[in-house]
């Protein structure tokens, strides 16, 4: 296809910009562009530290360490410049009219260079390709660099990747077609409708703190069409409130399934929505289901501990639970964090000498913390230590601050598409239920979070035998020996898989390791008539994953009826179906609760 000369080959339909009307539009932005600037000089006072992720010093580090390899810089230097004079050559032959192969291509789904003029207009070919030239050259080189710890080029490697994510050519209007083509055509509205945006944004966010409007929030309503699968809560206590979910089918399960989900989002992530809710196809399967839904707590929880979230979690369920059914077993599965509380507590039980649960399920669960993915980036003793000050001037940390921290994992696609679409575009979010959920926030209670993050992400104790006590007794993974069933998925940025595969050494019972495509999130909620994604399985745990993956067999759709056919070997038989509110526990109020829709501030 030929290369267009122009940048804007067809703005020429616009016509010349009436002069009054372009005066106008430059005096909004002018005036929009002070407001943004007010905002943020009005709370420069209220930061708490210039470099809160303890960036300078491992930067330095590296500087240091470079500096005493003059060759090596200089050699990629020379690699650098020699692939600018490709490009140059390349961009010459293309201008005219020769076909040529590009010197460098985006990586397989980058979704940053999508407009075609990206590809077919040869001064923003050029622009792309000088930028991956640069920021792969960087990245290389930066990784390159012998003789820093691990943990340290760690973190030189992921803020320079997110120094260069910044600097991409898309993110500015002057250097992205699409943003230029929008600015002819609406004649600049798009950038004041975009400083609209930011200064809503920054007006519903923290002072001083940009909150990105990912969806259209008002699409959503927990309740009317999310979160809608019938069912009753029938206990709560400080932290949790208890769902006992509507029967769809005349015979269940004998024994009761137990969800434990992440308090550090909401639990509604397993019911969207009816076509992708796994409580309302794990229904239609015939169990009986009950779900954690965590409250959101304030700084009166602030003393809540780890341990407290044991004993006032699952344990108090398990109660719970035989009270609502006359039934003692039960199946259980633990999502991400809600998993890691389930194992810690079923080590716990291992010592108690307490049955009660017959197997257990854990969704993208890390229990070995030796690698944490780039999440450890963020966890050392000094950043700690900072956030442990924060979290006891207030009592709890911020939702919103967890929720940055996640979504800096997949900063092109959670926070600068989001700039590009709302910013520099001027377009409002589109309605999308999985963002509505990613951004209704928690917050963490300030004891159980130090906790957490200490004794797992920074010292690793949930692996060392007696490593950590719960309720006065010396836990170990090991003693565990209920039958297990682990989903991992295969581009989880929260929880590695090949560190979840661990697992399959610590736990002492029979476990079946199934690993599914997609990440952390999407990976899970994959309904069958979606016709998504694919899964493997093995009939044998390899001590190494990447030999467990590569024998491994590769099945197409969802994992969820494999999952169906294990847990059934669990089930204890079949009973009538059992209705909310029928036992001992009478009904409190309608799914999906109250504690739900409690929103962090």
């Amino acid at each position: 296809m030929p290369r267009q000369d122009s940048p804007q080959s067809d703005s020429s339909q616009n016509g010349i910009p009436d002069p009054a009307e372009l005066t106008a539009t430059v005096a909004k932005i002018a005036e929009k562009s002070q407001q943004i600037v007010t905002r943020f000089l009005e709370h420069q006072g209220q930061t708490v530290s210039a470099d809160p992720f303890n960036i300078g010093s491992a930067f330095f580090e590296m500087t240091a360490h470079m500096m005493g390899n003059p060759e090596k810089v200089f050699q990629a230097q020379a690699s650098l410049w020699q692939g600018y004079m490709d490009l140059w050559q390349n961009t010459v032959r293309a201008m005219s009219g020769e076909e040529v192969e590009p010197v460098v291509e985006p990586e397989s789904g980058d979704r940053r260079f999508r407009h075609e003029d990206w590809e077919e207009n040869s001064v923003f070919d050029f622009i792309k390709q000088s930028y991956l030239l640069t920021s792969r050259w960087f990245q290389a080189t930066v990784s390159e660099v012998e003789g820093m710890d691990e943990k340290t080029a760690q973190k030189v490697d992921f803020y320079t990747r997110h120094f260069m994510d910044a600097f991409s050519p898309s993110n500015f209007v002057l250097s992205n077609p699409e943003v230029l083509r929008a600015t002819l055509e609406t004649k600049g509205e798009n950038l004041v409708q975009g400083l609209d945006n930011m200064i809503a944004d920054l007006d519903r966010g923290e002072p001083g703190r940009l909150d990105i409007t990912m969806t259209d929030h008002d699409a959503f309503k927990i309740g009317e069409n999310i979160a809608v699968t019938p069912g009753k809560v029938v206990f709560q206590n400080e932290l949790l409130q208890l769902i006992q979910y509507a029967p769809t089918t005349k015979k269940v399960k004998r024994r009761p399934l137990l969800i434990l989900t992440p308090w550090i989002n909401k639990f509604y992530i397993l019911d969207l929505s009816p076509k992708n809710s796994f409580i309302k196809w794990a229904l239609d399967q015939g169990h009986t289901l009950f779900i954690v839904s965590w409250v959101n707590p304030d700084e009166k929880l602030s003393h809540k501990s780890f341990e407290d979230y044991m004993f006032e979690g699952p344990l108090t369920a398990l109660d719970a639970i035989e009270k609502a059914t006359g039934e003692r077993e039960v199946n259980a599965i633990g999502y991400c964090i809600g998993g890691t509380l389930l194992a810690a507590t079923m080590a716990y039980m291992a010592e108690k000498k307490d049955t009660r649960i017959k197997s257990a399920t854990f969704f993208t669960t890390l229990m070995d913390f030796s690698d944490p993915g780039e999440l450890g980036v963020f966890i050392d003793e000094t950043q700690l230590a900072t956030l442990e000050e924060k979290m006891q001037s207030r009592g709890y940390l911020e939702g919103r601050e967890m929720a940055t921290t996640f979504n800096m994992l997949r900063a092109n696609d959670l926070i600068w598409s989001f700039v590009v679409n709302n910013y520099l575009l001027g377009k409002d979010p589109f309605p999308f239920d999985l963002l509505h959920w990613n951004a209704d926030s928690t917050r963490m209670p300030a004891d159980m979070h130090s906790f957490y993050l200490r004794n797992m992400y920074l010292e690793n104790n949930l692996v060392k035998p007696g490593g950590i006590t719960l309720g006065g007794v010396p836990i170990d993974l090991g003693r565990i020996k209920t039958p297990t069933f682990i989903l991992s998925t295969r581009e989880d940025h929260i929880a590695p898989w090949k560190t979840t595969y661990t697992a399959t050494r610590l736990l002492s019972g029979p476990v079946k390791f199934v690993l599914a495509a997609s990440g952390h999130i999407a990976g899970v909620i994959n309904p069958p008539q979606s016709g998504k994604y694919c899964y493997w399985t093995h009939s044998r745990n390899a001590k190494d994953p990447d030999k467990w993956l590569k024998t491994a067999d590769q099945s197409e759709g969802s994992w969820w009826p494999e999952w169906e056919k294990w847990i059934a070997k669990h089930g204890g038989g079949q009973v009538p179906a059992r209705i909310p509110g029928d036992g001992e526990l009478e009904a409190i109020e309608d799914a999906p609760g109250s504690y739900v829709v409690a929103e962090s501030d």
